[in-house]
């Protein structure tokens, strides 16, 4: 990327937004090119749907290389094979739906419920932010019709991003111009810095394995690649919440707009750092693997194999969740994680009591595609209901779309 940091920093802004981008039948369609590669450029996920007659002005081709995803315009997409396109997980994915161009029909629409395409259908399923841009001509923008669906959309709490007056397709000059790709980016941009769910909310999480020294080089750990700890961060930070992330030593980014990274080895040092941090925190997420034992004596330089002991006598480390378990306030919420060999259910259960979570993360690695060294995880969850559980089982994903799964359950996101 090329550029002045200035720059750079603006083209991040939109990182890990889900925005499904809505094109209809205006001749200003073509500006949708425009505006997905705006919002890319900024970071954003985009998935962009099509009305039949949008088509007719842009191809879906020229979306699909914009947005580097397939482009989405009828129930089916493959006669001969039978598939169709799922416009309830298309609702379901974004975390806003932008319908620009959006045109007079598809506002009428929107206003009496009709699902006669795809792009409607993905609108009645959504439970994202609606916003939409309206273009036509002149005549049909201050028609009173067009204006009792956009006033009737507005109390709704659809966001209308207002028409710009100019040239018109017609010839006609006036109020009813898409509005430029660059500012309904920034439009976007604003609306995202506005309604973040987790503003205010101070979190930390741990993540990645940690390493007891035996020798200078030599050391117990495990194979944590730290990814899903960091998912987790990654997505509490895109909802708002300030995040101290608390990381063993992995080979990752530290996520965008992560507020802290502290970088730790031991488990010792693990324990401190948390320690220190937590009391001013309104959730803890412990998703570190830590080495339970550590040598008790370790060698500043790097033994050679005559210089081996016989045995190496090993110690408890220190338990950084219960200590977080048992000095956690009112108010604070607390999320442990349990790896288990076998399906782990009892034992996670156990976890939860002994050390006074108010969930636990059970992941077994019976499960194919789970645990270490994998993008994707299999998750179980075990909430604490007064004085009885609730148990949650969620089928393989990405660990990002867990992550998506676990901060929205942690604090109860609709």
């Amino acid at each position: 990327m090329t550029g002045s940091p200035d720059n750079q920093k603006e083209t991040r802004t939109l990182l890990g937004r889900r925005i499904v981008l809505g094109i209809t039948g205006s001749i200003a369609a073509y500006k949708s090119a425009f505006l997905a590669r705006e919002l890319t450029r900024r970071g954003a996920e985009v998935r962009v749907v099509m009305t039949p007659s949008a088509t007719e002005f842009i191809t879906p081709l020229t979306l699909a290389t914009l947005v580097d995803k397939p482009v989405h315009s009828d129930f089916t997409e493959s006669v001969e094979k039978g598939t169709w396109t799922n416009h309830v997980e298309l609702g379901l994915w974004g975390d806003l739906f932008l319908v620009a161009p959006c045109t007079a029909a598809t506002m009428s629409a929107m206003v009496t419920g009709a699902c006669d395409n795809l792009l409607q259908a993905v609108f009645l399923s959504a439970r994202c932010p609606v916003m939409i841009a309206p273009a036509m001509d002149l005549d049909m923008f201050t028609n009173p019709a067009t204006q009792q669906s956009l006033k009737t959309l507005s109390d709704r709490g659809i966001l209308i991003i207002e028409p710009a007056s100019g040239p018109l397709a017609s010839g006609l000059e006036g109020k009813g111009r898409l509005e430029e790709p660059e500012i309904i980016a920034e439009r976007v941009e604003d609306f995202f810095s506005e309604n973040l769910p987790l503003s205010g909310k101070k979190v930390v999480i741990t993540a990645g394995p940690t390493r007891e020294p035996v020798d200078a080089v030599r050391y117990i750990g495990n194979r944590s690649t730290g990814k899903m700890g960091f998912a987790i961060a990654g997505r509490l930070a895109d909802l708002g919440a300030h995040v101290t992330l608390i990381a063993g030593p992995v080979n990752l980014p530290t996520p965008d707009r992560v507020a802290e990274r502290i970088n730790i080895e031991t488990a010792e040092e693990l324990y401190e750092e948390t320690i220190k941090v937590w009391p001013k925190m309104d959730a803890g997420i412990a998703c570190a693997a830590v080495a339970d034992l550590r040598p008790m004596k370790a060698s500043d330089k790097k033994m050679h194999k005559d210089e081996f002991p016989d045995a190496v006598e090993l110690e408890k480390t220190p338990d950084t969740l219960k200590a977080m378990g048992d000095s956690k306030a009112p108010g604070q919420t607390l999320m442990g994680f349990a790896l288990e060999t076998d399906n782990g259910i009892e034992s996670a259960k156990g976890k939860l009591e002994r050390k006074n979570l108010d969930f636990v993360v059970l992941n077994t690695l019976q499960d194919p595609g789970a645990g270490f060294n994998h993008d994707t995880n299999k998750v179980t969850v075990i909430k604490r209901v007064g004085l009885d559980t609730e148990m949650l089982s969620f089928e393989l994903k990405t660990k990002k779309e867990v992550a998506r799964d676990l901060v929205e359950m942690l604090f109860q996101i609709k």
